[in-house]
């Protein structure tokens, strides 16, 4: 007669649950329950234990338990292992992995196997997957297809997809797992065609390997073939049983910056019942932040049953973005009374609200504390926010001397941020001396490259105009050509300057002309002094005419429903004269125009703009 299994204890189910539920008072209990009774080194209760703590947050505890066994074996160590390659610290988990090998002389199995390639693959350290995929080969679980699948997904996160298909191919029974990881690292690495030629053969086509297919275009940035996925995937009635497909569609609408889009799917969401989910509400918010209505961004966070701190920072940042510096520090005042603990990105919205509503002592007691109240050491971002506050207020030498003390080697925006402020604020010395720098680096934006020409030739260092544009064709580089695009949901159009389309010529140019003659009335004078180029100043004038944003508000204008908001992305900064001329517009039409250049929002409206002239 077989041995009775031995029934599983009801201790051991309470710790499994208060950990799928991070209940730490839970967790403490039950450990302070085991302690009594003797029973907290019997098995299961030393690994069950370790893992409660470890995923209710007590990661420290954890290892305490640990460092205190008396008998660490594989159970123990998988458990662990298993915790650090989760935590914020993954790469903590290798240095727990030799110790298992070397000072225990535990052997790994296929559990640890798999916890191992997943933690290269969370480092990106292709070099340390190859040593894994090496002793896991010479192991006697080299048939274990899990840590395959787990080998197949480091590879292709570690962008050695070749790799990761000599690895699917040698799986002879491909579970969901492995297919899905294949498809998606074609994907996510820019193999469009072979991805859709994989997930096209594979036997079950689901909702999470439409998933896969979807992000995975988002992530190798090709936003639009990732919502035409979506269109198919609805066609094809796949169940949407969880939110996570939604959040990366509503992700790559705000990368499109299509806000009739983003609304429709925002439609769909509270269709599908997803009203109260978290990650959906955060995608949303940042996609009306970026598709430019605020307004619905902040209706959404207010709406949001729960929040974290994405759902603050991104509020946050998308109120600085468009200029409401005084809403962004009331909601990080909030924040912090609502126990939030802010991150470094909160932090880069506020210095950079700061630094473009003028407000220098707020911005510098931001940045004092990061450090002193948060913990929060501040990165080079950091730094050149704070360069960016100081410099485009006037406080060059200040910036100059946070620059060359700085615990970090300037980079491009580093330097590039204190030109511009120079050039800006006419200091023609100190733009030259920044220029020298900058140009030392060989910059690789070409927008850079414009800024040094610019710089120079204001200085009329013509020598010095010559040696960037060598540079620029030694490295290939060129100046990416200005365009402003316009959605009206039906109805978009891509304008560049100086270019109208024909169907709508005439229309375009006689409204042109009639606000400018309206403009020239109330005491429009343009100012010129972006034209660069060496010709008359009629010349100049018509140019600036015929600038890309113009073209487009025009459009708006003619195309719109009369009284709703236009909408223009530029992918330039706007030119000080389009900015005087858009205010203009705005006050004689009676309608409100945002526009989304390379730097921020701008919202145009009775003849005033939202960065209050101080961008």
């Amino acid at each position: 007669m077989p041995p009775l299994s031995t029934p599983p204890h009801p201790l051991a189910a309470l710790l499994r649950s208060s950990a799928r539920r991070r209940d730490r008072t839970a967790c403490r209990k039950l450990h302070a329950h085991l302690l009594k009774s003797g029973l907290h080194k019997r098995p299961p209760f030393p690994s069950a234990l370790l893992d409660a703590y470890a995923k209710s947050g007590f990661l420290s505890d954890a290892r305490y338990l640990f460092d205190e066994s008396s008998h660490r074996d594989a159970v123990l160590y998988s458990a662990l292992l298993s915790a650090l390659s989760h935590s914020d610290r993954p790469s903590q988990a290798l240095f727990l992995f030799r110790r298992m090998v070397s000072v225990d002389a535990v052997p790994p199995d296929g559990f640890i196997f798999a916890t191992l390639v997943k933690t290269c693959s969370r480092i990106g350290s292709l070099r340390l997957g190859k040593q894994a995929h090496a002793q896991f080969l010479l192991s006697s679980f080299c048939t274990d297809d899990v840590v395959r699948s787990s080998l197949v997904d480091m590879y292709s996160k570690c962008c050695a997809v070749d790799d990761a298909r000599k690895v699917f191919d040698t799986v002879p029974d491909k579970n969901h797992v492995c297919w899905t990881a294949m498809v998606s690292g074609y994907a996510s690495n820019g193999r469009k065609s072979e991805a859709l030629e994989l997930f096209w053969q594979m036997p079950l086509r689901d909702l999470f390997a439409w998933t896969a297919l979807i992000s995975g275009f988002l992530q190798s940035g090709d936003s639009f073939d990732a919502v035409k996925l979506f269109v198919e995937m609805r066609r094809n009635q796949v169940e949407i049983d969880d939110s996570f497909v939604l959040s990366t569609v509503v992700g790559a609408s705000s990368d499109l910056a299509a806000l009739e889009l983003g609304r429709q799917l925002h439609g769909l969401v509270l269709a599908l019942g997803y009203k109260s989910s978290m990650i959906l509400g955060n995608a949303l918010v940042d996609m009306y932040a970026k598709c430019s209505d605020i307004r619905s961004a902040r209706a959404v966070f207010e709406g949001l049953v729960m929040r974290d701190v994405i759902s603050w920072t991104t509020m946050v940042v998308g109120e600085a973005q468009h200029g409401r510096a005084d809403d962004a520090m009331d909601l990080y005042d909030k924040m912090v009374l609502a126990g939030v603990k802010p991150n470094e990105v909160t932090f880069t919205g506020l210095i950079y609200a700061c630094s473009h509503a003028g407000l220098v002592q707020k911005g510098r007691e931001l940045f004092d504390s990061m450090e002193q109240d948060h913990g929060i050491r501040p990165s080079l971002q950091h730094y050149t926010c704070l360069l960016d506050l100081l410099s485009r207020s006037g406080h060059l030498t200040e910036a100059e001397n946070v620059i060359n003390s700085m615990p970090y080697v300037p980079d491009e925006a580093s330097w590039g941020a204190l030109l511009s402020a120079c050039k800006k604020q006419g200091d023609t010395s100190m733009s030259v001396r920044m220029a020298d720098r900058l140009l030392g680096l060989k910059p690789k934006d070409p927008s850079t490259y414009i800024l040094l020409s610019n710089t120079y030739a204001a200085a009329g260092k013509w020598d010095s105009v010559a040696s960037v544009r060598k540079l620029m064709a030694e490295m290939d580089v060129k100046k990416e050509p200005g365009y402003s695009w316009i959605d009206l949901g039906k109805e978009s159009c891509l304008f560049r300057a100086g270019e109208v389309p024909y169907a709508m010529r005439h229309e375009i140019i006689r409204l042109l002309n009639e606000l400018a003659n309206e403009m020239n009335k109330r005491g429009y004078v343009p100012d010129t002094r972006s034209v660069m180029h060496d010709v008359e100043e009629n010349e100049k004038e018509q140019q600036l005419f015929m600038h890309s944003e113009r073209l487009a508000v025009a459009f708006g204008l003619l195309k719109s429903i009369p009284g709703t908001t236009i909408r223009v992305i530029k992918n330039l900064r706007i030119c000080l004269d389009c900015h005087n001329v858009l205010k203009l517009i705005s006050e004689i039409t009676g309608r409100e125009i945002v526009v989304r250049d390379a730097n921020r929002f701008h919202h145009f409206e009775v003849g005033k703009c939202s960065c209050g002239d101080f961008w």
